[in-house]
């Protein structure tokens, strides 16, 4: 197996490298950037380096933005820097890639573009997919394991039985990446089942090859435009039984990867992305410190302690952030690889932490914003780009405000109100 730093998920090789990463600006590479090359008869293309994809979205961002999506070559460029695979299992010829590294390796693409790291996030997606039989899989995994999975689960649509499966009809809103998938799932309310079983009612996802699916094209929205969060629309779909899952179930691989939390983990991936924005933030900031003299001649920034105050305050914001979820992450896996199962305890800090990056991040980035000054409004610089996306982030189902309200109940030793949760 060949991944970030070879590590072998089975034993945790070296897993704790990025304990004491310095994500400043002059040490960001520390972060490992060898990623694995592909070598599936899928991958026809040459094997691209982390930092060479994201030389390549610092480049295009913008484009991304004004096409409203991440473009099918650019994907296909994510594939070959195999971020399609991290959340593939081994037996199909994934990484399974442990969750601090790739969450890692999102909030470095973050740095570079918001969506484009929003889109990359559902290269941890595929854990979802573990929970459907192993003979499904196979077939979903059959070309390959740089397979990209995006879905809109919400509102939750009707699913008729048929003889061994379902016909769905209905339109699903927040579809990121879905003009770049190879695969899609929609969310069914109602799970079949007698009354009383654990999983009779819940909401449950239809999984389809991605050109059965239409795309609707209405995403405009006041940030993360370049992720292409499109509708999705079915009309009398029949979908087999065995391509349908329910979302956080258990899986059906026996891998590490696939025994760690799945919703917890899909709030994590889009949390890492505002752990990115907020150091990107500050890089622009600190790049305006002292270049050049004010046009009215006042002083630097360099030179008013308010600002000196302020980016102080704003990387000690960030950096407890960062601490706090990639300990939670670590503390999980390492539980996991000792062959125990993660304790409620400790999935209710992966949520807790999740949101609180994601929040304390955005303030970081709108901090930063108020310290720039008046130039930091112009639709040309970055700073404007990464207010906006930054505040889409936290609106995520899984990072809103009632995550506080769910894991003080965690605490307070009662059943929290929010679902699923942790």
């Amino acid at each position: 197996m060949h991944a970030l730093h070879s590590v072998h998920a089975e034993t945790g090789e070296d897993h704790d490298v990025d304990k004491n990463v310095d994500i400043g600006t002059n040490n960001r590479t520390d972060i490992r950037t060898d990623i694995r090359a592909a070598d599936t008869p899928q991958a026809c293309a040459a094997p691209l380096s982390l930092d060479a994809l994201i030389a390549e979205i610092e480049r295009r961002r913008d484009e991304f933005d004004t096409l409203s999506h991440i473009p099918r070559d650019m994907i296909a460029q994510m594939k070959r820097a195999g971020i399609f695979r991290a959340g593939t299992p081994q037996r199909f010829g994934g990484d399974a890639l442990a969750p601090h590294r790739f969450l890692a390796i999102l909030e470095r693409i973050a740095i570079a573009d918001g969506s484009t790291a929003w889109v990359a996030a559902f290269g941890s997606a595929n854990t979802y997919l573990a929970a459907l039989p192993v003979e499904t899989q196979a077939q979903i995994y059959a070309s390959g394991p740089d397979q990209v999975f995006a879905g809109g689960l919400y509102p939750p649509q009707r699913g008729e039985r048929a003889p061994g499966g379902f016909r769905v009809s209905g339109q699903w809103h927040f579809a990121s990446g879905c003009k770049g998938a190879d695969w899609i799932g929609v969310g069914i309310g109602g799970a079949p089942g007698a009354p009383g079983e654990p999983n009779a009612g819940k909401p449950f996802t239809a999984v389809f090859p991605a050109r059965e699916v239409e795309i609707v094209e209405n995403w405009n929205v006041v940030g993360m435009q370049g992720t292409g969060s499109h509708d999705l629309r079915l009309k009398d779909k029949f979908v087999d039984e065995r391509w349908t899952f329910l979302r956080g179930s258990t899986a059906v691989i026996d891998e590490p990867l696939y025994r760690y939390p799945a919703v917890s983990y899909q709030a994590q991936v889009h949390a890492a992305v505002n752990l990115g924005l907020a150091r990107a933030a500050l890089d622009v900031l600190t790049g305006l410190s002292g270049v050049t003299a004010t046009t009215t001649g006042a002083p630097r920034l360099a030179d008013r302690a308010y600002y000196r105050a302020g980016l102080a305050q704003a990387e000690a914001s960030l950096r407890s952030a960062r601490a706090f979820f990639f300990e939670s992450v670590e503390a999980a896996w390492d539980a996991i690889l000792a062959g125990d199962a993660v304790s409620i305890e400790q999935a209710n800090l992966l949520r807790l932490s999740a949101t609180h990056a994601a929040h304390a991040c955005a303030e970081v980035v709108m901090n930063a914003y108020k310290m720039a000054g008046i130039g930091a409004i112009y639709r040309e610089g970055r700073m404007q780009r990464l207010v906006r996306d930054s505040i889409v982030v936290t609106q995520h189902g899984f990072l809103g405000e009632g995550t506080y309200d769910a894991a003080g109940a965690v605490f307070a030793g009662i059943a929290p109100v929010v679902t699923p949760y942790p």
